[in-house]
């Protein structure tokens, strides 16, 4: 087992949705931090390190690939999930195209997602 926890960055606008799943993320030891929006989410990585990051596809103030295209200029060994709600195989295609790592739809399961961040970290997290 990994010394530090694994450091995600959780990226979603639906408060609700993020914070229960930040708080079973956490719960399971990793170390979140939550972004509400992309203006928040590139706030967090200039001001710190992670080790994977999870970006909703469609948020208010940006687009979930624009947040991935600028994910990976400004640190670009960072693995990135993307969640969709919207179930489009067009979305995740796209996502998959400009670098993310994998994709989810929302709701997703949550052992699904431990296990794609543990294969797009190379690290062990508990499920």
């Amino acid at each position: 087992m990994n010394a530090t926890p694994l450091r995600l960055l959780l990226v979603d606008d639906e408060a609700g949705f993020t914070e229960v799943l930040a708080k079973r993320l956490r719960r399971r030891g990793l170390d979140v931090t939550v972004a509400l929006s992309g203006g928040e989410a590139m706030q967090a990585v200039e001001q710190g390190a992670f080790d994977a990051a999870v970006v909703d596809f469609k948020m208010a103030d940006m687009d979930g690939l624009e947040l991935l295209a600028w994910l990976k200029s400004h640190s670009p060994g960072l693995p990135v999930l993307m969640l969709t709600g919207h179930g489009s195989g067009e979305a995740a295609r796209e996502g998959l195209a400009a670098g993310a790592a994998d994709y989810l739809i929302k709701p997703c399961d949550l052992h699904e997602l431990l296990a794609k961040i543990a294969a797009a970290t190379g690290r062990v997290v508990a499920p």
